[in-house]
């Protein structure tokens, strides 16, 4: 998901408690991106930025960990603090200022792929003919990485479910050793994506 405009006001994101003006604000910013902590990885979106902070929105509560930073889908991270949260919506404040056109742009030093998660599941990798245990190496809302020992033959049509994930039939794209890239048949949602992270890493953020 990248963002659909950028328009410019002249309100920062929260700083030490309270709005600062004078650092310009890319507002109407929607991007998917992941927050990085202890508890976990979890996917959010940007929703306005600045040099000093920004505001992110998630699909459940948000983590809890002092320490907590935004990835971004080129892999580049941010070091960040909350400073005011409401619901699912929290701002956050830079440990030191950003480049804002860099964010916003996200430089990409390899070509552009989803958002990732470095999820490791344990997964049972099925065909008509065979049934093999594997895990998870990162998981997208496209596809998968996942390392098993079973061999598998490029564009062959499997099967992969564990207790936290429902059955997905997906096509083997690569494989190198005993690691395959995985394309799904069907994609899942970003909400979908985020409540599957959360309910693997940290369940009670689902809670009521």
């Amino acid at each position: 998901m990248d963002f659909t405009s950028g328009r410019v006001t002249t309100d920062a994101v929260a700083d030490d408690g309270a709005e600062q003006r004078g650092a310009p604000r890319f507002t109407s910013l929607i991007r998917a991106a992941k927050m990085v902590c202890g508890q976990g990885e979890f996917v959010c979106v940007i929703r306005d930025v600045s040099s000093t902070g920004v505001s992110l929105r998630t699909f459940h509560k948000l983590p809890t960990d002092a320490e907590i930073a935004l990835e971004l889908q080129n892999g580049e991270t941010y070091e960040m603090t909350q400073v005011r949260a409401t619901g699912y919506e929290a701002s956050y404040r830079f440990e030191k200022p950003i480049e804002v056109k860099r964010l916003i742009h996200e430089n990409w030093t390899y070509p552009k792929r989803q958002l990732r998660l470095n999820l490791t599941l344990p997964l049972t990798v099925a065909t008509l003919t065979q049934k093999a245990n594997a895990f998870s190496v990162n998981l997208s809302q496209q596809g998968a990485r996942i390392e098993c020992d079973a061999v598998f033959a490029i564009d062959q049509s499997v099967r992969i479910e564990s207790d936290q994930v429902p059955e997905v039939r997906c096509k083997v794209r690569w494989r190198k050793d005993a690691n395959y890239g995985l394309a799904f048949d069907n994609f899942f949602s970003l909400r979908d994506f985020a409540l599957l992270a959360a309910r693997v890493q940290c369940p009670p953020l689902l809670l009521p």
